[in-house]
């Protein structure tokens, strides 16, 4: 799969240790930064790995804050994206498989190392489950079709 990553100083670490366990899962990673721990604006991170997904560059984006929040709201900005701001396996995998969400926001500062690896293999690895919640995700994305 082709992942955008991103994140801000307070996510720059969890993202560090996730990089390597992408590329060993097989996964082509494009990281959209930032590349160091000094403090720095999410919005700037997240809009371009969003955009990517939306352009269909990447299939999935990851983006990593403190508390995951401005990266959700920053990536639902973007038309086409369905972000889920994620703290444990059993919302990674409903948001794959009922809600076809294609970024996962994680806040770094809140899950331990283990629980953000948890997280993103059954987010990458759930697939959506389409029937009764394909409709749903239609009238979603009328919605923001309609502004």
């Amino acid at each position: 799969m082709k992942i955008a990553i991103a994140s801000d100083h307070r996510g720059f670490d969890a993202k560090r240790k996730l990089l390597p366990m992408l590329k060993r899962w097989g996964h082509e990673v494009q990281d959209f930064g930032c590349d160091n721990t000094s403090s720095c604006d999410y919005v700037d991170f997240a809009a371009p790995a969003a955009r990517s997904v939306a352009r269909g560059e990447n299939e999935a984006a990851i983006l990593l804050e403190g508390s995951g929040i401005g990266m959700s709201i920053t990536a639902n900005k973007v038309h086409g994206i369905r972000a889920a701001l994620i703290h444990d396996e059993v919302t990674a995998r409903r948001a794959r498989e009922h809600h076809h969400c294609n970024a996962l926001c994680l806040g770094a500062e809140l899950l331990s190392e283990e629980q953000i690896r948890n997280i993103v293999e059954i987010f990458l690895t759930a697939t959506f489950q389409d029937g009764r919640h394909r409709a749903r995700i239609a009238k979603v994305m009328k919605i923001e079709e309609e502004g």
